[in-house]
Parts: structure tokens; sequence; C-alpha cells
């Protein structure tokens, strides 16, 4: 035998070897199982998907009420305190004295007044729907966190919006083909794997199985989505009526038409 010939001897049962020990590492049988896991795992987190939106409309909405209610606050500034003094001047004082102030009718003028309580009440309103909303929101952060911190891919896009469900569910294939290739590549134990060895491996796997079937204790539903836009709607009319905050709302009140002129001269 030549010296070639005994290199490719050597190097074949080197391989052999290699082989063996893969085998006898169970790798082959992992990869199955992680398969067959994450599999698993991607049909609860299909099968929580419209929860999972309905979390995420949640929270963009609660972006925006909180930007339409910090504009609404700024704007109104004093003038409901300002608005109770009127109402109690105005339920005071004859039509003749009014209309020497210029204020030509003391219930328009009035209704005026009292929907920028309205408009209070309904901010107020408002802020008390988005707490509530919150806390589902930070609930379910907090159990999104520690699932990611086990290996369970990010829901969300690199600019922070959630991926579509066909989306999510390549990013969670490509993740499992690179860990069982990356488990395929790493050296090979030289001795058969423990009980505990082979738990360790599949712990993290276990843990996202189970918890991703409780990620919600009660299913979300949009009753406190709606009831909190419903709130944030009413804001933007009653906004533009008055001509709050200096941007004309076409979709509300077209044309010129100020209902908030009979404050705009008066003084205490």
């Amino acid at each position: 035998m030549t010296v070639a010939e005994k290199q490719r001897e050597i190097k074949a049962l080197d391989n052999k070897v290699k082989a063996l020990e893969k085998e006898l590492a169970l790798d082959k049988n992992l990869a199955e199982i992680k398969k067959i896991m994450w599999a698993k795992i991607n049909q609860s987190i299909t099968d929580q998907w419209q929860s999972i939106q309905a979390i995420y409309e949640q929270i963009e909405l609660i972006g925006l009420a909180q930007f339409e209610n910090q504009r609404a606050r700024a704007a109104l500034g004093v003038m409901p305190e300002q608005a109770n003094k009127m109402i109690n001047f105005l339920n005071n004082h004859t039509k003749e004295e009014l209309a020497a102030m210029q204020i030509m009718s003391r219930t328009d003028t009035i209704l005026t007044a009292k929907k920028l309580l309205t408009l209070r009440g309904f901010v107020q309103t408002l802020e008390i729907k988005c707490q509530e909303m919150q806390k589902d929101i930070d609930n379910f952060k907090l159990k999104l966190a520690a699932l990611q911190s086990r290996g369970l891919p990010s829901l969300l896009t690199s600019a922070g919006r959630l991926l579509t469900r066909e989306q999510y569910t390549t990013r969670v294939n490509n993740y499992v083909t690179n860990q069982i290739t990356a488990s395929s590549s790493s050296p090979a134990e030289t001795t058969p794997p423990s009980g505990q060895t082979l738990y360790d491996k599949l712990e993290n796997l276990f843990y996202i199985e189970h918890e991703i079937n409780h990620l919600f204790e009660i299913t979300p539903n949009f009753y406190k989505y709606t009831e909190a836009d419903e709130t944030l709607i009413k804001i933007q009319y009653i906004s533009c009526l008055l001509r709050i905050g200096g941007r004309q709302c076409w979709r509300f009140c077209p044309g010129n038409f100020n209902l908030f002129a009979p404050f705009s001269s008066f003084r205490f």
C-alpha cells in the first residue's frame, strides 16, 4: 500500500469516527426534536396572532391618543375654569347688558363654554382608557421579553412595526435552520450525552412552548380600543368646532364657522 493510499484510508476512517461521534451525540435526533418543537411553537403563535395584532393596534392608538391629549390640554389651558365663570356671568346679566358687550346670544355662548368643559372631560376619560389598555400592553411585553430572552425571534421589523403572519413564519423558519446548522457545525462531544445534557439543550424550547400558550390570561378584544377611539374622535370633533390648536378640520366643520368667536373679546 502506497503512502497516498494509507493517507486516504486514514482520512476515511477519521470521517467515519466523526460520523459515529455525531450519532453518539444524538445530533440528528436533537435536530428533529427541535424542528418538531418549533413547528408546535409556530402553530401556537398562529393561533394567537389575532390577539397579538390587537395589542399592537392598541399600542398605535395610545401613541395617537397621547399626542391629541397633549395638544388639547395645552390648548385648553385655564379656559375650562374661565368657562365656568363665564356661564355664571351670563346667567346673571340681562340680554341688554350682554348685547352691550357684543354677546348676541346667551344660550349659544353658554353652549360654547360647555363644549370646553365637555372637551376637558373627554381628555380625562381618554387618559383613563389609555391607562387601562397600557396595563394589558405592559403585561404582554413582559411575557414577550422573557420569551425572546430564551430564543423566540422578535415579532417586529427594524422600524418597530408588527410583522405580517407570513413574514414572521419565514423569520422563525430561517432562525430554526440557522440554529440547527450552527449546532451541526460545532465540535462533537466525545462521550454520549446524559439526560441532563439533553434536557439543557432543549430547556429553552420547553419553556417557550409552554409559555407561548399562556401569553394572554384574557384574550384581547377591541372593546377598550373602540371606546378609546370613540373618545379620541369626540376630542378631535370638539377641538375642531372650537378651533383649538389652530388647525381647521374640514372633516367635521367645513368653511369658516367658528363657535369660539364669542370668547375672543370677553374679559372677566
